[in-house]
């Protein structure tokens, strides 16, 4: 009796659909669950290749000297250790105070952009909440400027902003007499007004966009109890739409901040591969420094320092806007 029994336990355990059922049970559980993970992984590789990979090898070239005698085999030059960086930190220094000089233009140009592309963008996505005739048209026509390419958009600027047949001399000149003479928009200190004009035009209709798409999400029941409360149009806009679209924001001008402060395309075609002094961003600084001067150690080094002061703003700016949520909630 006592052998049998457990026998019979056995035999009663593997004739169990339930014994079997378990796992198979399991063995599709991970299967659902590493899927996810297997269809991402090409994505994943393909970033690898594209960004880690070659941001690991700008940051040991920026301990080399590497130069133009060294560009058919890199590997061969020798360390320099933290110089790169000394000397590109040392304001007392020409390279020091032209990449100082550069990252304060860079700062002001980002501000003021990332300002007026918020702000106009966020008025012309408020007033598109209002239906009217022809709405979806005027919608398309915002969206254009976004929607062109950089290269296109940007050499049309540039045939405009000509001094002696461009087409903003002409309106501002000739025909409504606001200025004494032509005006020389692509050098000397108007360029920074022009540089911030073709990225203001471009970027915010990106901001209007989003925003728009925030703005959706509102529900109009506030906006209606709001109006029986006598709250007017400037107050609804400051009780509701803009508490609203306090995260939509938040994120927006982190986004907007990144692109403007990292743009290259809009100042090296509108200016080239010299811009002026006025307009010298810090991305064609560093283009420069690498590619015109053939100090590729020190153009890494500055492209380290340029990453390096985006992940302190970004992580500050995180840090800021969860702070802020925690403390609404």
């Amino acid at each position: 009796m006592t052998a049998t029994a457990p026998a019979a336990e056995a035999t009663v355990r593997k004739s169990s659909p339930g014994a079997a059922r378990g796992p198979r049970r399991r063995t599709g559980r991970l299967r659902r669950l590493g899927l996810p993970y297997l269809l991402l992984l090409p994505a994943l590789l393909l970033e690898l290749l594209v960004h880690l990979v070659p941001m690991v090898i700008g940051i040991v070239m920026s301990f080399k000297e590497l130069t133009q005698f060294y560009i058919r085999d890199w590997s061969t030059a020798p360390w320099a250790g933290l110089g790169n960086y000394s000397v590109s930190v040392d304001f007392d220094a020409p390279v020091g105070q032209a990449l100082l000089h550069s990252f304060l233009v860079t700062v002001a140009f980002t501000v003021l952009s990332v300002g007026l592309c918020w702000l106009i963008g966020t008025a012309a996505a408020v007033f598109m909440q209002d239906t009217f005739r022809g709405r979806g048209l005027l919608r398309a026509l915002f969206l254009v400027p976004y929607a062109l390419p950089v290269y296109a958009a940007v050499i049309t600027w540039v045939f405009m902003f000509q001094h002696d047949n461009g087409l903003v001399n002409h309106v501002l000149h000739d025909q409504l007499g606001l200025t004494d003479k032509p005006s020389f928009w692509l050098i000397g200190d108007n360029s920074f007004v022009a540089l911030l004009t073709v990225s203001v035009w471009k970027g915010w209709p990106f901001a209007f966009l989003i925003v728009m798409a925030g703005l959706q999400n509102i529900p109009r029941e506030l906006y209606e109890a709001a109006a029986l409360d006598g709250a007017g149009m400037v107050q609804q806009l400051r009780r509701i739409t803009l508490p609203s679209l306090r995260p939509v924001n938040q994120v927006l001008v982190l986004v907007l901040f990144l692109w403007t402060f990292n743009d290259f395309n809009t100042p090296y075609v509108l200016f080239g591969k010299s811009a002026p002094e006025a307009a010298d961003l810090i991305s064609v600084h560093i283009y420069q420094a690498s590619f015109v001067t053939w100090n590729f150690g020190a153009g890494s080094a500055m492209s380290v320092l340029l990453l390096l002061f985006l992940l302190v703003v970004t992580g500050v700016h995180l840090a800021l806007t969860s702070r802020g949520r925690r403390t609404a909630q």
